[in-house]
């Protein structure tokens, strides 16, 4: 009995912060680091370019971290997450679709 107990109380403590996770959010990270890099090899990117992109990213990761650090990402950081992320993208757009190149 106590061990059907223990191993409950053991999975419940871990997909708890799995509740906290943000796997939309992580995917889109993913993606648009993939896009970067895409953007490095194609020589669409500077390097400056390239680097302010890269630190942008970081940072979004950064205030990610943060609103998961109570393991609770409310509504509100949601959307101000989302809206970071969608920032990002259109930077990563407008980078790679200019007129300098490497």
């Amino acid at each position: 009995m106590f061990r059907k107990f223990a191993i409950a109380a053991a999975l419940a403590a871990i997909s708890v912060p799995a509740l906290a996770g943000t796997p939309i959010l992580d995917a889109r990270e993913q993606n648009q680091r993939d896009r970067i890099v895409q953007g490095v090899r194609s020589g669409e990117l500077t390097r400056p370019e390239t680097r302010r992109l890269v630190t942008g990213e970081r940072r979004l990761h950064r205030h990610e971290r943060y609103a998961r650090s109570d393991d609770v990402v409310t509504r509100g950081e949601r959307i101000r997450l989302q809206r970071n992320a969608n920032r990002m993208s259109a930077r990563i757009y407008r980078q790679k679709h200019d007129l300098q190149s490497r």
